[in-house]
C-alpha cells in the first residue's frame, strides 16, 4: 500500500493506493490492514460501513458530524467513478476552508482517508457508481449531522463537471437547502 499523507498540502488527508494483483481472472487487493495503517500513524477504530449507489451527476454532501460525534471516513469506489472532495472545516487549521479533490474510480483503486474535521462530498461521474466508506470515531448521529452547500461561494470548489458531461449536479432537497459554511453555528 502506498500512503500519500497530507494530500494536497492539507494535514490529515491521505490518499491510499493498494497493491493490486491482476491476471486473466481479474484482480485481488487488500483495502484495509490494521497493522499497515498503524505503521503509518493511522489509529482509527472503524465502527460502521456504508455504501451508496448513484447515477451520473448525482451529488452527495457536503456532510460531517460535529462534536461530540465526529467521524473519520475511508472512502473508495467499487464500481464507476466519482470526484470526491474534502473541505477543511477545522477553524484553528492553517488550511481552514481549503479543499482537495480526488478522482476515485473502480479502475484506479484509490482510497481517500478523511479524518474528523472535514466536510465530505462527491459527485458520480458514471451511472451505477458504487461508493463505499468505512466510518470511525462515531456512528451516525442525526442531531450532530451538518451539511453545507456544494457550491459555497466562499470556498469556490472548482468541480470542473463540464469535463465529464455534467452541466448541473443532481442534489437532494436536503443538500440543496444546506447553508454556506459561514452560516453554520
Amino acid at each position: 500500500m502506498k500512503f500519500e499523507k497530507n494530500y494536497g498540502g492539507i494535514e490529515g488527508l491521505v490518499v491510499i493506493t493498494p497493491d493490486v494483483f491482476e491476471d486473466e481472472r481479474g484482480f485481488f487487493k487488500e483495502t484495509f490492514n490494521e497493522s499497515k495503517f498503524k505503521e503509518e500513524g493511522i489509529n482509527i477504530t472503524w465502527l460502521q460501513d456504508n455504501e451508496s449507489k448513484s447515477s451520473k451527476g448525482v451529488f452527495r454532501g457536503l456532510h460531517w458530524q460535529k462534536e461530540p460525534y465526529p467521524q473519520d471516513k475511508l472512502v473508495r469506489v467499487t464500481k464507476g467513478a466519482v470526484i470526491d472532495v474534502a473541505v477543511d472545516i477545522r477553524k484553528d487549521s492553517p488550511t481552514y476552508m481549503k479543499y482537495v479533490l480526488v478522482e476515485l474510480t473502480a479502475d484506479n483503486h484509490k482510497m481517500f482517508l478523511l479524518p474528523a474535521g472535514f466536510a465530505h462530498g462527491f459527485v458520480a461521474l458514471e451511472d451505477d457508481t458504487h461508493f463505499v466508506y468505512k466510518v470511525g470515531g462515531s456512528t451516525y448521529n442525526k442531531e450532530s449531522e451538518r451539511s453545507m452547500t456544494w457550491n459555497d461561494p466562499d470556498i469556490n470548489i472548482d468541480w470542473n463537471l463540464q469535463e465529464y458531461g455534467i452541466d448541473q449536479p443532481l442534489v437532494s432537497q436536503k443538500d440543496a437547502q444546506a447553508p454556506k459554511l459561514k452560516d453554520i453555528p
